[in-house]
């Protein structure tokens, strides 16, 4: 059985009274947790218990009872009368940041070791070992959760929680702002998190469902679903295809303007640009234009969370169980003004957390992997012949290849499709071709000894190459360089959309 696991975040109304008795429960809890890690240091054999085993021996050495009146170490000397739930929670804590920090410093010591092994095998000048060894944590700030036991009568607009006052424990009842629980998912215990001057509830929650096969295994059956994505950065954001193992198309979208986006991001590093022209100084230390950075940042951020949404509802519609993307980690931003330059920088960044987003919510959305692929020529072939196709625009003549053009003819099957589209089922297809063919290695050198001739003769051995083709192409690379398909074009940017527009064409709707 696999598991998906995520965090419901729900914004907290209540007295403004209470916020001096969240802070207070906060630093009793991580008080207890100090404590308990130290107790772990003192007595180092914990670490070889499991969870359970260390939660029992760590309240025996600290905890008086009937049959333990006198604890080695007693949590009475630090606070009287604290719950058990709460007590458990902050061992809990304290057991993994002991386990973290016992990790660390054991790697800390086989690099060490290897290092001085290193050095006495050379037998020249030896060179001190100066990396510093971790230390424990030297100030605590663990957000205090709640445990079956100091929270009740939840609901879905409010909950009761038990809390430390700095007086006494008292019940509060305070009311939550947020989505619905997900349909099947499990409730974790929830923990009082604060933001700046706001304190929030954070709930786990689990869903629980069988371990998808691997890719491999999965590509063997016919009617296996793939899900191809291509993430450009004009005229659409993405665009996704579903298709079969045998090649049945089922379904196409087209996600996001990505005109829009991309002219609301430079209109913003234009008036950035613009306003240190201005001033000719930046502050040493200090943050420029922080508005504005600010507001590039959450656009990005908002679209990637939306069209990462997209693609996984997109793919859950139509039961895909693999996610493919192209492999994408080579580009560099075009050259020009500061603002077009930052502009494609900050769009490759968008199309690196649309992947990691959508990777980990399609997995939540009930197993489906996520894989990638060889970008090279993805558009330029066909993806019935594979041929080389024209690109072209409606109205322009039907010839060569026109970077980022919308629309694409193969001369040998005269196949016409959209371009994002055909490349898009090429991105499918080449993940079945890596999958399915047999793996194509590297052919063995000839053996000189086995052709070798005789001395006598005077017939040395030929290096010549036995090839008549030219030499190997470059490592692989996109096939429409810097201005092709899913790269942004320069001349065709809407400047100045409305930010407005942006979230009417990405909006997401579940259902």
């Amino acid at each position: 059985m696999a598991k998906a696991t995520k965090t419901i975040r729900q914004a907290l109304h209540y007295p403004p009274q209470y916020a001096a008795y969240f802070v207070a429960n906060q630093v009793l809890f991580n008080r207890v947790v100090a404590f308990y890690f130290d107790c772990i240091q003192a007595h180092e054999g914990l670490l070889a218990l499991n969870n359970k085993e260390g939660l029992t021996a760590l309240e025996k050495l600290t905890h008086g009872t009937g049959a333990n009146p006198h604890p080695i170490m007693p949590l009475t000397d630090l606070a009287p009368d604290i719950p058990a739930i709460f007590r458990r929670a902050a061992i809990n804590a304290a057991l993994g940041s002991a386990r973290a920090f016992s990790s660390s410093l054991k790697t800390w010591r086989a690099r060490k070791q290897k290092h001085e092994a290193k050095q006495t095998r050379s037998g020249g000048k030896k060179k001190p070992f100066k990396e510093r060894p971790p230390v424990p944590p030297r100030s605590w700030n663990k957000s205090a959760p709640f445990y079956a036991g100091i929270f009740r009568e939840r609901h879905h607009h409010s909950l009761m929680l038990k809390v430390w006052t700095g007086s006494c424990w008292s019940w509060l009842k305070v009311h939550t702002f947020s989505r619905d629980l997900p349909e099947g998912f499990e409730m974790g215990s929830p923990s009082l998190v604060r933001i700046r001057d706001r304190w929030w509830l954070h709930t786990p929650i689990e869903k629980t469902f069988e371990t998808p096969a691997k890719v491999v295994e999965q590509l063997t059956t016919a009617q296996t679903r793939i899900c191809s994505v291509d993430l450009n950065l004009d005229h659409r954001v993405a665009v996704c295809s579903v298709q079969t193992v045998d090649g049945t198309i089922l379904a196409t979208s087209f996600i996001g303007n990505g005109a829009a986006v991309s002219g609301c991001r430079k209109q913003l590093l234009g008036r950035i640009a613009r306003n240190r022209s201005q001033t000719g100084i930046i502050a040493e230390n200090e943050q420029d234009n922080a508005d504005l950075w600010a507001k590039i940042r959450h656009v990005d951020e908002q679209i990637a969370h939306l069209v990462s949404a997209r693609i996984v509802q997109f793919a859950s519609e139509h039961k895909a169980s693999i996610l493919v993307f192209e492999h994408l980690g080579n580009l560099q931003p075009e050259k020009g003004t500061y603002s077009r330059r930052s502009n494609s920088k900050r769009a490759y960044w968008m199309k690196g957390r649309m992947f990691r987003y959508a990777k980990y919510k399609a997995w939540q959305a009930g197993g489906i992997i996520t894989s990638r692929v060889n970008p090279r020529n993805t558009s330029r072939e066909c993806h019935r012949c594979h041929a080389a196709v024209i690109r072209y625009n409606q109205g322009h003549p039907v010839e060569g290849y026109t970077p980022g053009a919308a629309l694409c003819l193969c001369p040998q099957c005269q196949m016409r499709d959209h371009a994002d589209r055909n490349a898009r089922l090429r991105i499918g297809q080449r993940l079945i071709e890596r999958t399915q063919e047999p793996l194509k290695e590297k052919p063995h050198a000839r053996s000189q000894r086995a052709k070798r001739e005789s001395k006598d003769s005077g017939v040395g051995i030929s290096q010549d190459a036995k090839r008549q083709m030219g030499p190997s192409l470059p490592a692989a690379r996109r096939g429409d360089h810097a201005n092709g398909d899913g790269t942004p074009q320069g001349r065709r940017r809407r400047m100045g959309a409305p930010l407005p527009d942006i979230a009417s064409q990405l909006r997401v709707h579940f259902e």
